[in-house]
């Protein structure tokens, strides 16, 4: 079997184990896919600042993101049908990212809930929030989330309608998911995601089955789910979603200096510049494209980060220099898990961060908090030294 030796071949190997109907659900954006497509090629148009005769002793890749100590700047990003990708996938995922020393955040459409990963780890984890219509629904998550000591709120804004995306479509895929000919084939063909789905029970919503009003079964979860999103989210509601979860708030969508700065009016601990993994507004900017000009909108008013197209541990190198202070990865551990479950992802953060430090070292930095757009030769066409 070949090496794994990049995030590429985590993805190569996914592709094999996963069936195709929940590969595609994780690797695809709305429409055209122009954007999502953009979050990963911009990154090239970022040219590094080589340096030489340097002293490279003694680096370290440690910092915080709003104020929790992270061992590198990196939060694994929420993502809904996680646990889809290979069994029990959120728990895997967040046990790896305890054990490297940074935040996994859980999606509110995650397979196992929030109490499952409390059970099955030691420390606080982050959890991500979609503002439904049925509030007393969303209060009573916030509830679930402090009682499980979640450390942070992560509240997404771009979700107020769904995006379109192709590739679900064509494959029928729902939520939950409805197991037709084509799928049970498709499940067939991968017997080791079979094998290790058989020795589970969570299949389903479990933050949402037995918690929403009405929702039982799978067949009162799609209807609840169809008619969940709310079209009305506005700023207005921020204050109430912060007022009733009293810690850290995480605001996560931006992609515009003018949002960006009614976000810091909201009182928010960070923002994340995201475009939902390309998954919504296709033809926007990539997030990585879209970073500075929110950098030099906010300031040091409130912390920024960034969310999409991240592959390797330069592109969290160039990230930084661009003056994010945290970076996140969603399709990158889920080919880990889809690979080899909670190996996979561990071996996704050993490759991020040999990377990360390689590049910062060849780039003349001993410690990532000193990165800045000095360290850049040129970003989209603009030569910056």
């Amino acid at each position: 079997m070949a090496p794994i030796l990049e995030v590429a071949d985590l993805k190569k190997r996914a592709q094999s184990r996963v069936p195709k109907m929940f590969f595609d659900y994780a690797d695809s954006g709305s429409w055209t896919e122009s954007t999502y497509q953009a979050n990963e090629s911009d990154f090239s148009q970022i040219i590094l600042r080589q340096r030489v005769a340097v002293d490279m002793t003694n680096r370290s890749l440690a910092t915080t993101m709003i104020g929790q100590d992270v061992t590198m700047p990196l939060a694994l990003s929420p993502v809904g049908f996680c646990g889809m990708q290979w069994a029990d996938g959120e728990i895997l995922a967040a046990q790896a990212a305890e054990e490297i020393g940074v935040p996994f955040t859980l999606s509110t459409m995650s397979i196992c809930s929030i109490e499952d990963v409390a059970e099955n780890t030691n420390k606080p984890f982050w959890f991500q929030l979609y503002v439904m219509r049925d509030k007393e629904f969303v209060g009573n998550l916030i509830d679930r989330a402090k009682a499980a000591g979640c450390s942070a709120l992560v509240v997404t804004l771009d979700l107020q309608i769904l995006g379109q995306r192709h590739k679900d479509l064509r494959n029928g895929l729902s939520a939950p998911p409805k197991f037709t000919p084509k799928h049970m084939w498709q499940i067939g063909t991968c017997p080791s995601w079979c094998m290790a789905m058989a020795k589970t029970k969570r299949r389903t919503f479990r933050n949402i089955v037995g918690h929403a009003k009405g929702v039982s079964n799978l067949s009162s979860l799609s209807a609840w789910t169809a008619e969940q999103f709310d079209p009305t989210l506005s700023w207005n509601d921020i204050e109430w979603i912060k007022e009733r979860w009293g810690g850290p708030v995480i605001l996560k969508g931006i992609l515009d200096p003018e949002d960006a700065r009614k976000a810091v009016d909201t009182g928010a601990d960070a923002i994340i510049v995201s475009n939902h993994g390309g998954r919504q507004l296709d033809g926007a900017p990539s997030s990585i494209r879209g970073l500075p000009a929110i950098v030099d909108a906010v300031g040091d008013q409130i912390e920024v980060h960034v969310d999409g197209g991240i592959r390797s541990g330069q592109d969290i190198l160039k990230a930084l220099c661009l003056g994010a202070k945290g970076t996140y990865v969603g399709r990158p551990y889920l080919y880990g898990l889809g690979a080899q479950g909670k190996a996979g992802v561990a071996r996704m953060f050993e490759i991020l961060r040999t990377e990360l430090d390689t590049t910062m070292a060849l780039c003349g930095e001993r410690r990532v908090t000193d990165l800045s757009r000095a360290n850049l030769f040129s970003a989209f066409g603009e030569r910056l030294n």
